[in-house]
């Protein structure tokens, strides 16, 4: 079996994989919601989000080594890579959890996105949209064969932390995120002109806001397309009104779909919806595949050869 972790600014996840006959199939799954871009203070990563990812990491070798997986991967995307003291820290997090950490890239994250995307849905032509905690990475595709890959530095938990001041986003907020989103995809020329009627979504906001579309629009349980105009009516739905008291109807909602996504949900959304309109898309397809497969096949699994 194989353990692939991965740490992320707002959540670290295990995967278990087992590979039989030559198929490799998905086993099971684990979330802690660690929030580690919340522990960046001035550029540089604390030693509480030290102590904390690193406690984390041990309970999951420890659960590992009970399950006797001896194939364990770690990597770490946007709070430790981007941090001041991400060698440093990544060092000490490595010595507490005896475990050995791979920093990926942005752009080798996107890349991973869409490898790990492309094993689970037919990716012919399209956008692929990651919204992690700390990073939003964009991966234009055409015949199936990825055209760009792009990482900006926003993500739920980041925009969250640096531009919301109270539970959820007023509409001046908003405001403000969008500007910055769009601020981020005008940096990138190979992006300028680009019109994707459909979305690949991955990622944890991008399932959170599906969950919630089913829930609010009474879709099937399966259902794995949210409409761009959905995503338009749950922002709306959620919105605040410019004070400091939200709607207890609102958290309601939140708290009954997605409950340990209270503040960042709404922000990634938001980020979402900026990106699907700037792009002129109809719908976005959510998938559960993603980075951690993408890592898998590019990673782990050659190696084993």
């Amino acid at each position: 079996m194989y353990a692939i972790i991965d740490v992320g600014s707002n959540t670290v996840r295990l995967n278990i994989y087992k590979l039989e006959h030559g198929r490799l199939n998905f086993v099971v799954s684990r979330k802690e919601t660690v929030g580690l871009a919340s522990y960046v203070k001035n550029g540089a990563m604390m030693p509480a989000g030290i102590h904390r990812v690193a406690a984390v990491l041990t309970e999951f070798r420890e659960l590992l080594e009970d399950l006797n997986v001896e194939s364990i991967h770690v990597f770490a995307t946007a709070a430790l890579r981007n941090a001041t003291n991400s060698k440093d820290a990544v060092a000490e997090v490595e010595d507490r959890s005896k475990l050995k950490i791979q920093v990926i890239s942005g752009q080798e994250e996107a890349r991973l996105d869409f490898i790990g995307a492309s094993t689970a849905v037919n990716v012919t032509d399209g956008l692929l949209v990651d919204i992690g905690g700390g990073s939003t990475e964009l991966v234009p595709y055409k015949d199936g064969q990825m055209l760009h890959a792009v990482s900006i530095p926003l993500g739920s938990l980041n925009t969250y932390n640096n531009f919301v001041k109270n539970i959820l986003p007023t509409k001046a907020e908003r405001k403000i995120i969008k500007q910055a989103v769009l601020d981020e995809i005008k940096k990138y020329p190979e992006l300028d002109g680009g019109i994707y009627p459909i979305i690949c979504g991955v990622g944890g906001t991008a399932r959170a806001a599906n969950k919630l579309n089913i829930d609010l629009f009474q879709l099937e349980m399966g259902n794995s397309k949210i409409k761009a105009p959905n995503l338009k009516k749950m922002i709306k739905l959620l919105e605040n009104d410019d004070s400091a008291t939200v709607p207890v109807e609102t958290l309601d909602i939140i708290l009954r779909v997605v409950p340990d996504r209270v503040r960042t949900l709404l922000p990634g959304m938001i980020v979402l919806h900026t990106i699907a309109k700037y792009f002129k898309s109809d719908v976005i397809e959510v998938t559960n595949a993603g980075v951690r497969d993408g890592y898998l096949r590019e990673h782990v699994l050659p190696k084993e050869e």
